[in-house]
């Protein structure tokens, strides 16, 4: 993973949540948030919680007098996410590393992370802290998406950007967030941090935008993949976008458009 593949700074977390999580993680969050809270936890972390999205979700589904503590890396997107929720003070908001959490051992009855696995630079090291903080009998949820081909706009985009970059394609959506999805492997990393009685299940699901544009704009401007084109050539940002967009209306047309997105959604207990 390249150094800039974590970076969600300047414009990118507002882009990413006014965007991006309609687009695709919308769905998945509310799914995250009904499993979460049917264990009728009395402590949640989330971690690698973006701009707040399952947050969102999820708070009002917790027991008035659940612990609910949200982190992340990235202190703009926390700070995002946190603008956003609302509603009082209830959530601790805190900027933590997901592979050094800053919490006693057994603290927590679920852990989870929607969507920021792929990121961690040691895995296995991720999920056993996880694995650290949680309470005996306690669960560690977590999702990560599937290969970039059964994800259309994502593969798409991809395609489209790396012919206007030919020499050096920007392969970030590809790299990263599509790049952890080998379910054999997934079973292993977690097994190796210490969990028992893994499950996983692989979730399909549809991504809607109002226009191509939006979609493109989604993936070009509103996650690290801008990083990799404007460290090519920033003047070609606009010329990329516009790509992408022709791609995606070629396939699912001009108007309100639709594509496939799948991801795998993993369980475990400590």
């Amino acid at each position: 993973m390249a150094d800039s593949d974590k970076v969600f700074a300047g414009s990118i977390p507002k882009l990413y949540d006014t965007l991006m999580v309609p687009l695709i993680f919308a769905a998945y969050a509310g799914d995250m948030a009904v499993r979460v809270a049917a264990s009728l936890p009395g402590s949640v972390l989330e971690t690698a919680a973006g701009s707040g999205v399952v947050t969102r979700a999820l708070a009002s589904k917790l027991s008035t007098d659940a612990r609910y503590v949200v982190t992340d890396l990235n202190q703009p997107m926390l700070d995002y996410a946190a603008s956003r929720q609302g509603g009082g003070g209830r959530i601790e908001w805190r900027q933590a590393d997901a592979l050094h959490l800053p919490y006693e051992d057994a603290s927590f009855d679920v852990v989870f992370c929607q969507f920021g696995a792929m990121f961690f630079p040691d895995r296995v090291a991720g999920y056993a802290e996880a694995r650290r903080v949680l309470r005996p009998g306690g669960l560690y949820l977590f999702s990560v998406w599937d290969r970039i081909e059964e994800n259309e706009f994502a593969d798409e985009v991809t395609n489209a950007v790396a012919a206007v970059f030919p020499r050096d394609p920007p392969r970030f959506l590809a790299r990263t967030p599509h790049g952890y999805h080998d379910v054999a492997v997934i079973r292993s990393e977690v097994g190796s941090a210490g969990f028992s009685h893994v499950q996983l299940e692989t979730s399909e699901k549809v991504s809607q935008a109002p226009s191509a544009r939006e979609a493109a704009t989604a993936y070009c401007q509103g996650t690290p993949l801008r990083n990799e084109i404007e460290a090519r050539d920033a003047s070609l940002l606009q010329l990329a976008t516009d790509r992408s967009t022709e791609a995606i209306a070629k396939r699912h047309g001009d108007g309100p458009v639709s594509g496939k997105i799948q991801a795998h959604v993993i369980a475990a207990v400590k």
